[in-house]
């Protein structure tokens, strides 16, 4: 992102085709590796309870509660593996960020500060609504875990921050902010 924005002659240059299609692969593998692992442990697990899974889907907070042998050794894999894969991306789009602000700020154009701080800040916002429902659904210990809180986080994750997307994006659109507006002004004068 820094290169992108900071650096935008320098982006093909280090965003080659094969860098892209590295990238890709890389990220396909490690998480098919990674969600493979999951699967293959979460299905050897014995279950003696009832099978019924107090969930929309069969997420691993929910399937653990039902296994009838100590699940810690998961658990911990579980934490490792949320924390390569969301925490570490998640602190160095966040370090990108901070990068692209502190050069976006000693920009001398105002209008090009606000465009750059208004894009950044819908970017950060959709990473943000979609990293901090994971990270507290899946890096929370045992003992603070409720089957309607972990169905609350999952309808976020899964259902709003999709749908939430593109709102976030058009926000950046002077006509869509305008049709907004008119929109809450209908809504405040019929209350009055």
């Amino acid at each position: 992102m820094f290169v992108a924005i900071c650096h935008p002659l320098h982006y093909p240059i280090h965003m080659s085709k094969v860098t892209c299609v590295k990238m890709i692969l890389g990220s396909w593998t490690l998480g098919s590796i990674n969600s493979l692992a999951h699967t293959v442990y979460a299905l050897h697990l014995p279950y003696c309870r009832s099978r019924a899974i107090n969930h929309f889907f069969c997420d691993v907070p929910a399937m653990l509660p039902l296994a009838c042998v100590d699940t810690w050794v998961y658990e911990y894999m579980v934490f490792v593996s949320t924390s390569l894969f969301l925490l570490v991306p998640f602190l160095g789009i966040t370090a990108s960020y901070g990068r692209v602000l502190f050069a976006v700020f000693h920009m001398r154009s105002k209008e090009g500060r606000r465009k750059a701080f208004t894009t950044c800040s819908t970017h950060l916002t959709v990473v943000i609504f979609y990293c901090a429902p994971f990270a507290y659904t899946y890096l929370r210990p045992k003992s603070l875990r409720s089957p309607a809180e972990d169905k609350s986080l999952a309808v976020f994750y899964t259902i709003l921050t999709p749908m939430l997307n593109p709102i976030i994006y058009s926000l950046r659109n002077k006509e869509v902010l305008g049709a907004m507006g008119r929109v809450c002004g209908m809504f405040s004068s019929r209350k009055t």
